[in-house]
């Protein structure tokens, strides 16, 4: 079995992914980044609320803050694909910008200082939408459209 075939070969250089990475690529990995940072901090944030304050329910405070820390992690790796022009990083970057849309709404739905951080978060989710179905960033990623097999 040549190294080719081989399953733990490391991946050969896609055609893509020669020369500098496109700036609309390393824009969309740093908003996916970004949102996978705010997951993460204000996960710590209600975890050590949870456990050093006084929640009601104190069970449900941990709960929260460790369940954003795991949900952190689908922006994290796909940022990382993303940098490392891994094409299968797209769809786990596109799918954490259509959740934060129903987030960012909600958040623009409350009576409080949270709809800045809904506009935000709308703004940023908006943008790294667009930046992800760029076709010079699916270009770079090698992902190629419906019915271009490439033979």
């Amino acid at each position: 079995m040549s190294s080719e075939q081989s399953p733990l070969a490391p991946e050969t250089a896609d055609p893509a992914a020669v020369g500098p990475r496109p700036r609309r690529l390393t824009y969309a990995a740093a908003l996916t980044g970004l949102e996978g940072l705010a997951l993460v901090v204000g996960g710590l944030w209600i975890l050590v609320l949870g456990i050093a304050g006084d929640p009601d329910d104190r069970r449900q405070a941990v709960t929260g803050g460790v369940t954003l820390m795991v949900l952190a992690l689908l922006p994290l790796l796909a940022t990382r694909g993303l940098l490392g022009r891994r094409s299968w990083s797209r769809g786990p970057a596109v799918i954490t910008q259509i959740m934060a849309l129903p987030v960012a709404y909600n958040l623009l739905q409350a009576d409080s200082m949270a709809i800045p951080a809904g506009i935000a978060l709308a703004v940023v989710a908006v943008a790294a939408l667009v930046l992800l179905v760029n076709g010079e960033t699916t270009r770079a990623l090698g992902i190629r459209g419906p019915g271009n097999t490439g033979k």
